[in-house]
């Protein structure tokens, strides 16, 4: 962890997607927390507050006040593309278990699909070993799109897993295949008896690629995913729903034709927001209003398109009521809430782990 920086200030900015409002108050400090990284991709905090940072390339950073200790990710992962070592969960059980889990992309035959990876801290912290993989989807694709990754833990003690389309679009309609779908999973990677498709992993499916995933306090799940040209989406997601990809979309394709048969069918689920044009979303949380209470229950998202934080209001009407940015906020790749109510993100190309407070 590197000395707090001088104080960077956020100020809300009037763009294209509807009225945005700033913070209460305006002004927002950030701190550079670490920096040095190398492509981060997710991050989770640890119940004594350390954090461990997942970086693309597969290489774990587990950070404890000054200190930080550098270990190696699962030996099968492929860094291709969007692929790689991507994020990383601090379950509930990590006190007893001293278990991490993450996602990356594993080599399958001649492609790769997303897997979900187990690793264990030794008492002391000085080592993550005894990797293991606890799932991985079927029948992989080739190319370097569309992972997902993101991973939540439910109250139910469930993990869920947010699964790309891999760029098979069809796929995301096939509920043989694990593509384009949010998956729910036993603590140890098998399948729960009540998913609601027999003997499947998948929750919900039609997701195109879901780089978001939390839980609100009421145990809503939400999703939010990468759309094609516009038509990036905030879903609440719900047991067996289909969520329409590429049946249905808000967006066009890069090509500029229609998605489908455009942006409704009988038997898919709307998005609860949209954004026209994309910007790119990645990470989620629900904020807890600790710092800001004007902000209790609403939505956040970093921009990979925009280099920016996104507020979006949990009334649906609403739409996006604040924008964060400023030189700290460019890739914006995930997103958390501390213990103490501050906000922290990773900045990709920068390589930095920031927080931000009331200023």
């Amino acid at each position: 962890m590197r000395p707090i920086l001088p104080t960077m200030i956020f100020a809300a900015a009037l763009l294209s997607f509807g009225q945005i409002a700033p913070a209460n108050p305006s002004a927002i400090q950030s701190q550079v927390m670490v920096d040095g990284l190398e492509d981060p991709w997710g991050f989770d905090f640890l119940p004594n507050g350390d954090v461990l940072i997942s970086q693309q390339e597969g290489d774990f950073v587990l950070v404890s006040g000054t200190k930080r200790r550098t270990f190696k990710g699962p030996q099968d992962v492929i860094f291709e593309g969007q692929g790689g070592l991507l994020d990383v969960l601090i379950p509930s059980d990590f006190q007893t278990s001293r278990q991490v889990l993450y996602t990356y992309s594993k080599k399958q035959g001649k492609g790769s699909g997303t897997a979900l990876g187990q690793a264990t801290f030794n008492k002391n912290m000085t080592r993550l070993g005894n990797h293991k993989t606890l799932f991985e989807i079927a029948n992989g694709s080739k190319g370097g799109r569309h992972f997902g990754s993101r991973i939540a833990e439910g109250e139910d003690g469930k993990i869920y897993v947010s699964i790309g389309d891999r760029g098979d679009r069809p796929s995301a309609q096939d509920l043989s295949r694990e593509n384009g779908s949010i998956l729910r999973l036993n603590r140890d990677g098998t399948v729960p008896k009540d998913n609601p498709f027999e003997n499947s992993a998948i929750w919900s499916s039609g997701h195109r690629n879901p780089q978001g995933l939390t839980f609100a306090p009421d145990g809503k799940l939400i999703a939010i995913e990468h759309g094609p040209k516009g038509g990036d989406e905030v879903n609440f997601v719900e047991k067996g729903k289909n969520y329409g990809w590429p049946v249905i979309s808000y967006g066009r394709h890069y090509s500029g034709a229609k998605v489908g048969v455009g942006n409704a069918k009988a038997g898919m689920e709307q998005p609860f927001h949209y954004w026209d044009p994309s910007i790119a979303p990645s990470g989620a949380l629900v904020y807890s209003g600790k710092l800001w209470p004007n902000w209790t229950g609403q939505i956040m998202t970093g921009s990979l398109k925009f280099d920016q934080i996104q507020v979006v209001s949990s009334k649906k009407s609403e739409g996006v009521i604040a924008i964060l940015q400023n030189q700290e906020t460019l890739r914006v790749r995930d997103i958390a809430e501390a213990d103490d109510g501050s906000i922290w993100f990773l900045s990709q190309p920068n390589g930095k782990l920031v927080r931000i407070t009331p200023h």
